[in-house]
């Protein structure tokens, strides 16, 4: 028996999947036990110079050929985007076909109904590409850690973000330099919002909590704070303080309610995740019965995709070729509400520009008080005699966000206070 193979997208991830397909076919097939035909690949342009070129005759510009082809049992899901990717994976589905994804944005945002329409038809839904790249991550959390209660995800989810925050610790550049070196190396796109703001790390994590608390969470309910109001200078005084500022994201369950944030973080520096640099992802995962366990690797890149990528096609052709059924994953609802960010609690980092003067202290410090926050420590680093300004940190101990905002309003309307410049929360 051949499995029949239609790619949706031949960009550089697709072009790499089709690459292995054919250079790599005969270890491929003694894998899964049955040879693979790559029978179409839709492109927008089959003129288009690729980095991988296919015969013209399976080029094809119509998804239709794909999904209508009887011998086609695998749909590969590279095009991005929500739409029209989730209709044509819907309709591959429909017609009893597998399908494999790299796709982030239409996991996290119909993720639990994929599944079900999967489950209807008697086929899987396999995406292990779509958060951390090569990092198995989707099938640990599915398969070895099924038996445990998750109870918290710390990870490094974006090797873009990662990278520019590396070299803004490691340099002290200012993040407008920092994101024109990523750029220049090829790391961060031309328009790099969706991993700055936070947005590709809030997709990711919302595929990931659903997975491990077993409620869907949906990416816009998840909070988000990406990493542009960072400065060089808060590198220099968290590293004074003990710690490392990484782009984090957060998901833990306690009693039935999920809190689930993407956002700057202070961490200590003995943490391992502190020592994440670079490109490279991390995700650590706590569990009542393995403990804490971290994922480590390349999160992006052609070649660590394509390998998630491939390990889904091969995991999908051995249960063809036996003619074994699909596993069936419990249904997923919304059974677990998403706890407001107002409600966190956790330590505080306050970077301000002040008037250099007596009284300055306890004006700033009544309005922390008045609203329940203690604090940790206050330090004066920078003064500009000429100005009479000087800058101040201040760490909290645990404080309610909602209170943290509240002050922050009314420190900024003090007269001493020129400016609060940055606020980051500490990971406890």
């Amino acid at each position: 028996m051949e499995i029949g193979i239609g790619l949706l997208g031949l960009g550089v991830v697709g072009s790499g999947v089709a690459r292995a397909l054919t250079e790599k076919s005969q270890a491929l097939a003694q894998e899964a036990g049955s040879p693979f035909v790559l029978r179409h690949a839709l492109v927008r342009d089959p003129q288009k110079p690729r980095p991988f070129s296919l015969p013209q005759g399976l080029l094809t510009t119509r998804a239709q050929d794909i999904l209508e082809d009887e011998k086609v049992h695998i749909v590969v899901e590279l095009m991005g985007g929500e739409e029209p990717a989730v209709k044509y994976m819907e309709e591959a589905l429909k017609r009893g076909k597998y399908v494999v994804t790299a796709n982030k944005e239409v996991m996290a945002k119909h993720g639990p109904r994929l599944l079900d329409l999967a489950r209807a038809h008697g086929v899987e839904v396999r995406f292990e590409a779509s958060v951390g790249g090569g990092i198995p991550l989707i099938s640990p959390f599915q398969q070895d850690l099924a038996a445990n209660r998750v109870s918290a995800i710390h990870a490094i989810i974006n090797g873009t973000t990662n990278y520019i925050l590396t070299r803004m610790a490691a340099e002290g550049l200012e993040f407008s330099l920092a994101l024109k070196q990523a750029q220049a190396l090829g790391y961060a796109e031309p328009d790099p919002t969706n991993d700055v703001e936070g947005i590709d790390a809030a997709y990711k994590l919302a595929i990931l909590a659903t997975i491990a608390f077993k409620s869907q969470v949906l990416p816009q309910e998840v909070y988000r704070e990406g990493i542009s109001r960072l400065s060089y200078k808060d590198f220099r005084y968290a590293r004074e303080l003990g710690f490392a500022i990484k782009l984090l994201a957060i998901a833990k369950e306690q009693d039935g309610k999920i809190e689930v944030r993407v956002h700057p973080v202070l961490l200590s520096q003995e943490t391992l995740l502190a020592k994440v640099e670079g490109a490279f992802n991390a995700v650590q995962v706590e569990g009542d019965l393995v403990g804490q366990v971290i994922f480590y690797g390349l999160g992006a890149g052609a070649l660590p995709t394509s390998s998630a990528v491939l390990a889904d096609i091969l995991n999908l052709a051995r249960k063809i070729t036996q003619g074994v059924k699909p596993i069936a994953s419990p249904p997923i609802g919304r059974e677990k509400p998403v706890i407001p960010i107002e409600n966190l609690r956790t330590r505080y980092y306050l970077r301000m520009t002040v008037a250099d003067r007596p009284g300055v202290l306890a004006q700033i410090s009544r309005v922390l008080g008045d609203l329940q926050i203690s604090i940790a420590s206050v330090i004066q680093k920078e003064t500009d005699e000429r100005a009479g300004m000087a800058e101040i940190v201040i760490m909290t101990h645990p404080s309610l966000e909602a209170w943290v905002r509240e002050a922050l309003k009314q420190m900024a309307e003090l007269g001493v206070v020129k400016e609060v410049s940055n606020f980051i929360r500490v990971e406890i």
